[in-house]
């Protein structure tokens, strides 16, 4: 696979990361029922405006680098969904939907060359 004509790409899932609450209940992190961020590739898109609590993002991260890559059908990371806050007197969760397939190039993500190891 070395060589500059030989293909480096690879694909990620894009993420659609939404805030999903039974209804009437109090909501701990502020956040309100269908507040949403997407991920795209490594970058993070929240609408103008919308905040989002560090706390529940710091939850999120972990998982969201699993979820954006391709995994077998049988796996839990392709059928779980949905990850509660992390405050446990919150009943919010947060619904991770994959929204669509991004193609990467390997050199164009990192500086360490694909035959390096």
């Amino acid at each position: 696979m070395a060589g500059p004509t030989a293909d480096d790409s690879f694909e990620l899932y894009d993420l659609r990361v939404e805030v999903v609450a039974p209804p009437g209940s109090t909501i701990q992190c502020h956040a309100k029922p269908g507040d949403w961020f997407e991920v795209r590739g490594e970058l993070l898109h929240f609408p103008p405006g919308q905040p989002f609590s560090m706390y529940s993002l710091a939850a999120l991260l972990p998982l969201l680098p699993a979820k954006q890559r391709p995994t077998h059908p049988h796996d839990w990371m392709s059928t779980d969904a949905e990850v509660a806050c992390p405050d446990p007197h919150c009943p919010t969760r947060f619904r991770i939907t994959r929204i669509g397939r991004r193609r990467f190039s390997h050199a164009e993500t990192t500086a360490v060359p694909l035959n390096a190891g």
